[in-house]
């Protein structure tokens, strides 16, 4: 192996060990039935249409397929022998099509009801995931990549639809017809039934230890379905630091290797799945060989007619085919149990911010900010916040300053209450956060943020995002305050221009004006600037700093900016360092103390001036 495999090799390994060390491990359990009622439970709502009509054709079809045999041998083959009338055999003919029609016309609507209850009830399991997920906190986000949340969407989800749609009814269809089978068997000779019956231990012996296997494969399936995904994800999103760095060569290798690995998975699952339906024929044509054996001695013996002899034969293939379909459904239960076990973690996930059951509407009269001796870490390790109190006053614009890590984006995390403090509170106008609905308290605060998000649609339906009721005039209005009409009219379709995901045919300081009109939109008592202008040329923050004074008036904000121009004129002016509050003040106070502030704008004018 040369150098350059070794380092692809070792690189390669670093990545699926991060891969590996995700959320998204198999989960080892032995079968939860359980929690497979659970995902039956998605079916309720259909219990009293479409799964009682899917039934009663199921059992219609099922009926004639059993009783055809017992028509077929029992009654029309020997009264065909013993009497030798022709007509009578038509009549059998004509009555069997009969009987082979009620079945076909049972099957089509079995299927046809059963379709479209499976269609249904993964839309509502689907929905019922998205919902969930929309609802929970950014802590999740945090600790999962978007393709391992993709896959449990599409994927898992996907993998139960063919349960849904035929699994259920079927399983139920072939254990009537088992039942059905053996009872018939033992009606017309008790002895030959268990003369064959007597596999059936030595089955399912072996066959349970297949299952076990089955399911761990199914399970593996998914994992690497998952990596896979999260892969693709992080790929697509970071093109351009691949292509930046020359990295192509070694994603594409280690995607080929995680295709591999997928491709093996699918093979192994496969490969296993391939076992049991054999397994099921040989068991088959030890059976039949015991019929032929001990059958035509019964029949020598006067203890069985050919006519019962060819209806037992008949029902002996029709046994072997609902123990093969049932191996088959099994299979697909057990694929059913690796997507619900993933699809089940997250619907049990519970947001780390939760909402009170008596919680209030937040109702705003100011906007009078206030943290008591509020303390936060997001992990163990290390606090964002120590012990932090302060006032921020109604209708002040407050900047928040100091060095990456300082705690100036956990201020404003907590006070759009993504997080909720690990001591003390915060409070606006006097309501803690924690008593409030998160709904009403974030129709109160407009976030815009250095890395604004564009979705696809046109620019009317971003800017319009902060509020979906707003008519064209009022978005065509907030564009033009903030000062982005004069590009968006340049466009080819003015405000119905498509832009497609994150808004890439747009420039940076474009989506920033975009974001800010769509922020101001939602007309907030509260606006929070996340390092918003980082992103912006002069030209174009002198033109959102003269809309600002204007929007901003009556409004309580607060600004985090590096750029520290940008905060001159705030009214209070907040140092942070490692968590902890270091000064305070507007800018011509703290200039004079000569702090920790003073040395901050020297240093940047100094940078500005030797660049």
């Amino acid at each position: 192996m040369t150098e350059e495999e070794k380092r692809h090799k070792e690189t390669e390994d670093r990545t699926l060990k991060r891969f590996h060390y995700s959320t998204d491990q198999a989960i080892e359990k032995p079968f939860n039935w359980k929690q497979m009622l659970r995902l039956l439970h998605y079916m309720k709502p259909y219990s009293k249409n479409l799964l009682p009509l899917a039934i009663f054709a199921m059992l219609l079809s099922t009926a004639v397929r059993l009783l055809a045999p017992l028509f077929i041998g029992s009654y029309a083959l020997d009264n065909i022998i013993d009497h030798g009338d022709i007509n009578f055999l038509w009549l059998m003919v004509a009555i069997l099509c009969g009987m082979y029609i009620l079945s076909w016309i049972g099957n089509y609507m079995r299927i046809r009801f059963m379709n479209k209850l499976g269609q249904l009830v993964i839309f509502d399991l689907r929905k019922a995931l998205f919902d969930h997920i929309q609802r929970l906190s950014h802590r999740f986000f945090d600790q999962r990549s978007a393709g391992s949340i993709l896959v449990r969407i599409t994927n898992d989800v996907n993998s139960l639809q063919e349960l849904f749609t035929n699994g259920v009814i079927n399983l139920l269809m072939d254990l009537v017809m088992l039942a059905g089978i053996i009872f018939i068997l033992f009606m017309i000779s008790p002895e030959l039934t268990l003369a064959i019956m007597i596999i059936l231990p030595i089955m399912f012996l072996i066959s349970t230890q297949l299952r076990r296997n089955i399911r761990r494969a199914w399970q593996d399936v998914r994992v690497k379905q998952s990596m896979i995904n999260s892969h693709l994800n992080e790929s697509i999103q970071g093109i351009r630091v691949t292509q930046s760095y020359t990295q192509e060569k070694e994603n594409i290798g280690f995607f080929h290797s995680m295709n591999g690995q997928n491709y093996e998975s699918w093979r192994n699952a496969s490969q296993k799945n391939a076992l049991f339906r054999p397994f099921v024929e040989i068991s088959g044509a030890i059976g039949t060989a015991v019929l032929l054996w001990y059958g035509v001695t019964l029949i020598q013996n006067e203890a069985l007619s050919i006519g019962q002899f060819v209806s037992f034969a008949i029902y002996i293939g029709m046994f072997w085919e609902p123990i093969s379909r049932l191996g088959q459904v099994y299979n697909q239960l057990l694929m059913g149990m690796a997507s619900s076990e993933r699809i089940f973690e997250f619907l049990d996930e519970q947001p780390s911010v939760p909402e009170k059951a008596n919680a209030k509407k937040l109702k705003v009269e100011g906007g009078n900010i206030e943290f008591n001796n509020v303390e936060f870490a997001y992990n163990s390790d290390r606090k964002a916040l120590k012990n932090i109190s302060l006032t921020i006053n109604s209708g002040d614009t407050v900047a928040l300053v100091g060095h990456t890590g300082s705690g100036k984006t956990t201020i404003v995390n907590l006070i759009s209450r993504f997080y909720d403090p690990t001591a003390g509170k915060v409070t606006i106008d006097g309501h803690d956060l924690r008593d409030v609905t998160l709904n009403s308290l974030r129709k109160k605060v407009s976030i815009v943020l250095q890395d604004t998000f564009i979705f696809s649609g046109t620019i009317m339906d971003n800017i319009r995002f902060g509020r979906p009721d707003a008519s064209d005039e009022e978005v065509m209005e907030a564009a033009k305050t903030v000062g982005a009409d004069p590009f968006i009219q340049q466009l080819k379709n003015g405000y119905e221009t498509e832009v497609e995901e994150r808004g890439n045919v747009l420039s940076v300081g474009e989506r920033q004006l975009i974001s800010f009109a769509r922020a101001l939109l939602a007309d907030p008592q509260i606006l929070i600037l996340d390092e918003a202008t980082a992103s912006i040329d002069t030209e174009t923050e002198q033109l959102i700093q003269r809309a600002l004074k204007r929007l901003l008036h009556g409004r309580t904000a607060i600004m985090i900016a590096h750029r520290l121009s940008t905060i001159r004129e705030a009214d209070n002016i907040i140092v942070l360092e490692q968590g902890n509050i270091l000064e305070q003040g507007n800018h011509d106070e703290l200039m004079d103390k000569k702090g920790e502030y003073y040395h901050l704008v020297k240093a940047q004018f100094k940078v500005l001036n030797t660049g």
